[in-house]
């Protein structure tokens, strides 16, 4: 594969690539159903706050600019942020390519930034934390590039920094280690900007951003910062299984393709064979090197997820454009797409076509449970499918039961974990217009803590249904022995797909509540 080597037709494919990109990741983002971390991010926006008990308010409050307030509440618009954000993104790398390389390299990044599952999918598609992280990471980023690489640093850019890692805070903690990779460059190369007052003047903007994060915190006791911490470790007995999970993981969330380049570029630019500045390689290494680190360092002792350092890979992205746009083969003014850039899109399309294939109809036979309390245990899409076919099957399964006179209009549902209190309550409860309750423990309801008080609590005598899946299957009798009269199964709703029965929810009522009124769950 060929391209004219002049601006107007680089340009030309960069737009051919965000245009099918983002009709792409839009047919994607309107077919398929939220994960069981997407839904729940979908009561940030419900239930606004200045910060959450797992993450920074950031992706609840894209949630709410782009779905204007909820008022468009389907999987497209609350995912709608990821598309756009995903789409600037790669421009964006393009425009840094270019502006530390030339205009193939740009290109170049702008395809392998594409084929990266996290960048496409992960962040494109999903939407999650990582969403707004990899916007204002990149922007944190370019803005460095500006400052430390320019002959006559501008110390707008400067401050910039601070305002665009300060966002990236917001949106997930891991962007605190934008200011780490930047203070160990300066520290390292570039002393005399410890001189510079704007310097602590950009951090300060950053900690200024961190106020809603903070204030939060210190009104709930700091959980937030208390759950992650409890999530790493910097000592504790070795497990090499997390290790290997965590290592095989970043290799195929950021490409199997782009993982091994990644290698090669770093391993390039420590021994100088890539023709760029060296402000621009030592950027690059001092900011993503430390967070892939830090979390190997981690999935040494505790299970890990892959996502959580894959911001420092679309950085090393930059160095294997630039390897590869500094050894292209120009010929009548063409350029060749390298082999392992068409090979890293062809990965892409492959796990994309096949995994949303999979969730939709199954084809690959990823479970073999036959009893019916175990039905779609081992099937790991199923998370993504039969929330819709479950609303609309209990509908119709509680107006019944409701004209038998065995429950009343007003009861609500409850669970005892995040997830499935946050599928139920978006595809269950909320075309119902009934209100769904965590009841369990805090660790296990996280923001279900407070949306309990928002919905007005516990009372005694109340009565409620409760949905078990046979993927999780939990039975209310084993989980309230003695907050509830009596604990009835009264029916089970399968789910099919591809016309076959892929789980079972088994539905139970949960009658007469005896706790305190004033106790939570």
């Amino acid at each position: 594969m060929t391209i004219q080597n002049d601006e107007r037709n680089i340009k030309r494919a960069l737009w051919w690539l965000l245009g099918i990109s983002a009709l792409l990741r839009c047919i994607l983002a309107a077919t398929i159903e939220f994960g069981n971390d997407e839904v729940y991010y979908w009561t940030y926006a419900l239930y606004p706050d200045w910060s959450h008990f797992d993450h920074p308010p950031m992706v609840g409050w894209m949630i709410q600019l782009f779905s204007l307030n909820l008022l468009l509440d389907s999987e497209f618009f609350i995912r709608f942020s990821s598309i756009v954000f995903m789409t600037f993104n790669t421009w964006l790398m393009f425009r840094i390519g270019k502006e530390i390389k030339d205009s193939m390299a740009g290109l170049y990044a702008a395809l392998l930034n594409t084929a990266s599952v996290y960048a496409f999918v992960i962040t494109g598609v999903f939407i999650m934390p990582d969403t707004p992280l990899s916007l204002f990471w990149l922007l944190a980023f370019w803005m460095a590039i500006k400052y430390f690489h320019a002959e006559q640093p501008r110390n707008l850019h400067l401050i910039l920094i601070g305002l665009f890692t300060g966002l990236a805070i917001l949106s997930k903690y891991t962007g605190v280690f934008i200011w780490l990779g930047v203070g160990l460059y300066i520290f390292l190369f570039d002393r005399k900007q410890f001189k510079n007052p704007f310097l602590y003047l950009s951090i300060l903007i950053s900690a200024i951003c961190c106020l809603p994060i903070l204030y939060w915190n210190m009104q709930h006791d700091f959980i937030s910062l208390g759950f992650h911490g409890s999530r790493v470790s910097l000592f504790g007995k070795p497990n090499f299984g997390y290790f290997g999970t965590e290592l095989v993981g970043e290799f195929f969330y950021n490409n199997p393709v782009n993982f091994v380049l990644a290698i090669i570029a770093v391993v390039a630019a420590f021994r100088g064979k890539i023709s760029i500045e060296k402000p621009v390689s030592r950027l690059v290494l001092c900011i993503a090197l430390p967070l892939i680190a830090v979390f190997l360092f981690f999935s040494l002792t505790r299970p890990t997820l892959p996502h959580w350092n894959s911001p420092a890979y679309n950085l090393l992205i930059l160095l294997s454009a630039c390897m590869f746009s500094s050894k292209r083969i120009e010929n009548d003014h063409r350029v060749a797409i390298p082999k392992s850039i068409i090979a890293a899109m062809a990965v892409l399309l492959l796990v994309v076509g096949i995994g949303s294939a999979e969730i939709q109809t199954g084809f690959i036979p990823l479970d073999h449970n036959t009893e019916a309390e175990r039905l779609g245990h081992d099937d790991f899409t199923l998370d993504m499918y039969g929330w819709r076919q479950l609303g609309t099957k209990f509908a119709d399964f509680r107006e019944e039961k409701i004209a038998e006179g065995l429950m009343q209009e007003e009861d609500g549902i409850v669970a005892d974990q995040w997830f499935p209190l946050a599928n139920i309550d978006y595809y269950v409860a909320r075309p119902l217009h009934i209100r769904v309750m965590g009841l369990g423990k805090p660790e296990n309801l996280h923001k279900y803590i407070w949306i309990n008080e928002d919905r007005g609590g516990f009372h005694p005598g109340e009565d409620y249904w409760f949905l078990s899946d046979s993927r999780y299957m939990k039975k209310p009798n084993e989980l309230y022995p003695n907050q509830f009269n009596s604990i009835e199964l009264v029916g089970i709703i399968p789910i099919e797909r591809g016309g076959r029965t892929v789980k079972n929810f088994f539905v139970y009522t949960c009658k007469g509540y005896s706790a305190p009124p004033s106790s939570l769950p």
